[in-house]
């Protein structure tokens, strides 16, 4: 059995396109590229990815049906050191929310608001140690609880 990651697309929800697009370019280091969905009536600009590659792929999106948000669900956003895109965060309009800080064994992650208002993370995995982690279930049997 081929272990693997279960996410496999993220959509970043903005008011402003280019605004959102200037951030995350200018912060990341990367470029984004139009992307054509079909009939969707929203704008879509992709973060580069590699189909069939490791790792979820995802989109800026400009939608009617959806807005920015704070609260949520969080993207976190692979780094070789958090630092780097800390640096780059205010400069293009962003906020630092939580600096680089220790993620346990895992290694290390920050939180930042973008132009848009979501918040997102960055995380640099701990290089040395590879950690296969998965959350115990729980289950209740009368009012004894029994982890897994």
């Amino acid at each position: 059995m081929t272990l693997r990651n279960p996410a496999s697309w993220f959509e970043i929800y903005v008011n402003d396109m280019e605004r959102a697009r200037k951030f995350y370019e200018t912060v990341m280091g990367v470029e984004t590229t139009k992307m054509e969905a079909g009939d969707f009536d929203g704008e879509m600009y992709t973060l580069p990815m590699v189909m069939g590659g490791e790792g979820a792929g995802g989109a800026l999106v400009k939608w009617a049906h959806q807005q920015p948000s704070s609260s949520g669900t969080i993207v976190y956003f692979d780094s070789k050191d958090c630092e780097i895109e800390l640096a780059r965060v205010e400069g293009a309009g962003g906020k630092i929310l939580q600096t680089k800080s220790q993620a346990g064994e895992f290694g290390f992650s920050c939180l930042i608001q973008d132009t848009e208002g979501n918040t997102v993370g960055f995380f640099q995995k701990n290089k040395n140690k590879v950690v296969l982690w998965r959350r115990p279930r729980q289950f209740t049997r009368g009012k004894k609880f029994l982890n897994f």
